[in-house]
């Protein structure tokens, strides 16, 4: 039976990812008429950065030592700078197709890393629902795409497994996560990423289009509005939060629900029509997602053996 804090951490997770996949439609609508890649990115650090700083004076002050800022400035260039700015530049070379594709190695990048860095065990039950989640979300992702022409690019294509790759390690750093609340963690890790990729963007949000029309359009800065504080700060908010509760596979997993709530929102706005196999591999994604959540954590092999070798103890004991 699954405790409170775990169910928590399983919601938030949950809730991070569906404001990220209703973050595609929006960002697919901004890029690139109404706002260039680089300047989106650029504005989303420098947004929640500014956020997380103003929250951070509503929350006890954490003090942070100068080991722990170094280690927070990895996560940010992981996590947040490196990440995202691949991820656009990638994007920019190769089809979308590719990238969503590669975009479902990151459970298999986290397990491997958890596994090194963590020893966290690499079991069959994990495995196996890490790949029934891979064949859902590239189902999902083919029949979406067919007919595609777009381009593919090997540099395009390596640069969004980089992206991917630094996502994974900024998972699996959790001991920092259990460490400092979410809001220092993030206030820091943002700041971090602000200072590093601001000065290369200020050009493009200056001459964004969206800033300069005589008659402001809503629904366009509603879009930008969503983007910066729905699908950066919220979620960003949320992911360590989640981390302090579950297992950095299991919220790596949940990467996989993206496509799925994307896929159905554009049925439910009449973007993409519903079929079987969208139900199918909503079916096989779920299913990895919990195959993962059931497998054996370290801690929980740790207790098993414990109180194998106590009840071996105690038989002993009594057969003395």
């Amino acid at each position: 039976m699954m405790n409170q804090e775990k169910l928590k951490g399983h919601l938030l997770i949950l809730a991070a990812n569906i404001l990220f996949a209703i973050n595609m439609p929006v960002s697919k609508y901004l890029l690139p008429e109404h706002v260039q890649p680089e300047a989106l990115t650029s504005m989303r650090m420098s947004f929640a950065c500014v956020m997380f700083w103003i929250t951070s004076l509503f929350v006890p002050y954490e003090k942070v030592p100068l080991k722990d800022l170094g280690l927070l400035c990895l996560c940010a260039l992981c996590g947040v700078g490196l990440n995202q700015g691949l991820f656009i530049w990638g994007l920019n070379t190769t089809s979308p197709v590719d990238a969503s594709i590669i975009a479902t190695a990151v459970p298999i990048f986290v397990m491997i890393l958890a596994a090194l860095i963590l020893k966290e065990p690499i079991t069959r039950m994990k495995t196996f629902g890490v790949l029934l989640g891979i064949c859902g979300a590239i189902s999902l992702i083919l029949q979406s795409t067919q007919g595609s022409n777009q381009a593919s690019s090997l540099g395009g294509n390596l640069l969004i497994t980089v992206s991917g790759f630094m996502y994974s390690i900024y998972l699996v750093v959790k001991p920092l996560t259990l460490k400092y609340s979410s809001v220092t963690m993030m206030k820091w890790m943002f700041l971090f990423s602000t200072l590093i990729t601001l000065p290369f963007a200020i050009e493009s949000i200056w001459n964004t289009p969206a800033f300069h029309k005589e008659v402001f359009d809503g629904q366009e800065l509603g879009a930008i509005f969503f983007v910066l504080f729905g699908a950066t700060f919220i979620p960003y908010l949320l992911i360590p939060l989640a981390l302090k509760r579950i297992r950095p596979t299991t919220v790596s997993m949940y990467n996989y629900i993206q496509p799925i709530v994307a896929s159905f929102i554009a049925v439910f706005i009449g973007q993409d029509s519903f079929s079987v196999t969208k139900l199918v591999s909503a079916a096989l994604v779920f299913s990895g997602v919990y195959l993962v959540t059931q497998s054996k954590s370290r801690a929980d092999l740790e207790q098993q053996n414990s109180q194998s070798f106590s009840k071996n103890a105690c038989n002993m004991k009594n057969n003395a």
